[in-house]
């Protein structure tokens, strides 16, 4: 009977033993790609809001959000404020180089997207108060032509999505995302 004892203690340890074997891959498994900066069009020239407002567009996939300040000059930054991910574009541009979250009054910087002043509000103390500051990413822009362009990385959206598993299961259906 100890012998049994002994037999399945060792096969049971076998299972939680270290493996020798490499990591096992396979086609399913997405490659990430490194970041590849390019200008791409968001939004068109007509479309560009009043000094003093945003209006949103995408750019590679990526949600952004289009400030004018007083001034006209134009900023691209992303359209989802901290930390409800709000749409940044429904905020208010001001004077003071900034742009306010239009629910907890959060102010991003223009320029860098730095927090100026983190959930000023009855409701923004309320929510903020339970995270820690955080910006939103900015974006070099230029007018081309009737286009206003944003310098993105072009593989984000796949370099995200390649952290997540992809295939026989997947819920869109076939492995490459593509419904049958």
């Amino acid at each position: 009977m100890k012998s049994v004892i002994v037999a399945a203690l060792v096969g049971s340890a076998a299972a939680f033993a270290p493996s020798t074997q490499g990591p096992v891959t396979t086609a399913l498994n997405a490659a990430k790609g490194g970041a590849s900066l390019k200008y791409v069009p968001c939004i068109s020239t007509d479309d560009l809001p009043a000094p003093g407002s945003a209006t949103s567009g995408v750019a590679g996939g990526l949600a952004i959000c289009i400030a004018v300040d007083s001034k006209g000059a134009v900023y691209a930054l992303g359209d989802k404020c901290p930390p409800v991910n709000q749409p940044l574009s429904f905020g208010k541009v001001g004077d003071d180089g900034t742009i306010a979250d239009p629910v907890l009054g959060t102010k991003f910087s223009l320029k860098t997207g730095e927090v100026v002043d983190w959930c000023p509000t009855g409701l923004g103390k309320l929510v903020g108060g339970i995270f820690d500051p955080v910006g939103v990413p900015t974006y070099p822009v230029k007018a081309k032509g009737k286009t206003v362009e944003v310098q993105v990385d072009v593989n984000y959206k796949a370099n995200f999505e390649a952290e997540y598993w992809s295939g026989v299961l997947d819920a869109q259906g076939k492995a490459n995302g593509k419904y049958y």
